[in-house]
């Protein structure tokens, strides 16, 4: 297999949970990780082109200065042929995935939501509440265009947005998730390991888990602790708590709660509260109070991880800034922009985390090399779209009278 062709849709791990495709939806499958491969690597670097060669000269000539924010960068770009051109693909991409992926669901919906049911009924690992309200910014807008977002339903009880979630985010991602999807999880617990060996956590959190693609791993790596993973979509944690019973992982439960109002959790109650790319799914509003409940629920000497894109900073060039801006206009994610834009160290500091104890580290996917090779071979700047993040965290302080 060539290192520059990702995986066939065939590399998924075939779970119990996951939808089954038959040969037309499998081959739309796999030409859209090809289509989304291409856009990222090869087409790609032609909006620098157009930018250099085109934008900015124009951009010159009319102003006499250089651009002095990404918005004005996005002003002139969205007037560029090969810049339209390639959003365009791009938008249609998601769409098509979102299409295929909801057909695939909608055929098979009774066995799925049969098969949810039993696994769930039998493992004890889902917890719903109905008196859950779904945030304004999660209801505003279908998020990254599935539609009815992670929390509607086709009818009421169903998985119907959890499975399709899971069935086509291998052509979203170019393959570069891994199997079942949790290259991003297998990373958190690759560093977790290899910085803390011996740690052990009792308890840990998983704020805005979707289907549990990343808490699972860490609670199959963490066997002896309870793992609870929490979100407000009752589609997705209906599917995400019968994917993990169906794998075998029986540590974890999924909870319908807000990360805003933990309550239900005493103070110091978890020694690991873990987001992976949520950052950005929340208001300016929400985000401070979620991360001042993180803090709270967080025990001396826990840790506090929050995998994201990178946060625009001066150092980052603003024509980078504009391209990871992408999805913040075309990919329906309203608060990306205005999330990235900010100093998350200032709001982390602001939630009670001090500077100090904060530390910013990079970590990649993991996935198995003999089957996705691409992974481990993208080094080209691709603005946000290969399996590779940032994780902004903090070890909470111990008390002195306590370390005494």
């Amino acid at each position: 297999m060539s290192a520059e062709l990702p995986p066939p849709y065939t590399a998924l791990t075939k779970h119990p949970m996951l939808a089954r495709t038959n040969h037309d939806e499998s081959a739309r499958f796999n030409f859209l990780t090809h289509l989304n491969r291409y856009l990222s690597g090869t087409l790609g670097p032609g909006n620098k082109l157009a930018y250099e060669r085109r934008v900015l000269p124009a951009f010159r000539e009319e102003h006499g200065r250089d651009p002095e924010h990404r918005y004005e960068i996005r002003d002139w770009m969205n007037e560029d042929p090969f810049h339209r051109m390639w959003s365009a693909l791009k938008r249609n991409s998601m769409e098509m995935r979102q299409q295929n992926g909801r057909s695939t669901v909608l055929r098979q919906l009774d066995e799925l939501d049969a098969q949810a049911r039993q696994f769930n009924e039998h493992s004890g690992q889902l917890e719903l509440d109905p008196k859950i309200e779904q945030p304004i910014y999660q209801t505003a807008v279908d998020i990254h265009c599935q539609p009815g977002g992670y929390h509607g339903e086709e009818r009421p009880g169903d998985v119907s947005a959890g499975a399709n979630y899971d069935v086509g985010i291998f052509a979203t991602t170019g393959g570069a998730l891994g199997g079942l999807n949790d290259g991003g999880g297998q990373a958190v617990v690759a560093w977790a390991k290899k910085e803390r060996p011996d740690w052990q956590p009792r308890r840990i959190l998983d704020v805005g888990c979707t289907v549990g693609h990343n808490a699972v791993p860490i609670a199959a790596a963490y066997p002896e602790a309870e793992v609870i993973a929490i979100d407000t979509a009752g589609p997705s944690l209906r599917y995400g708590a019968a994917r993990a019973a169906g794998l075998g992982v029986k540590n974890i439960k999924f909870v319908q709660a807000s990360g805003e109002d933990l309550s239900r959790y005493p103070d110091g109650h978890f020694d690991w509260v873990q987001t992976t790319m949520f950052l950005h799914e929340l208001s300016a509003e929400s985000m401070p109070r979620l991360l001042a409940e993180c803090n709270r629920v967080l025990a001396p000497g826990g840790l506090i991880l929050h995998v994201e894109q990178p946060q625009y900073s001066p150092e980052m060039p603003l024509f980078e800034q504009f391209m990871r801006d992408w999805d913040a206009f075309n990919n329906n994610e309203p608060f990306w922009s205005a999330m990235h834009g900010k100093d998350l160290k200032d709001v982390m500091a602001g939630a009670g985390f001090a500077k100090a104890d904060q530390f910013v580290v990079g970590v990649r996917a993991v996935v198995d090399r003999s089957i996705f090779p691409a992974a481990e071979s993208e080094e080209q700047e691709d603005y946000g779209r290969a399996a590779v993040w940032n994780a902004y965290g903090a070890w909470k302080p111990v008390a002195k009278e306590m370390a005494a």
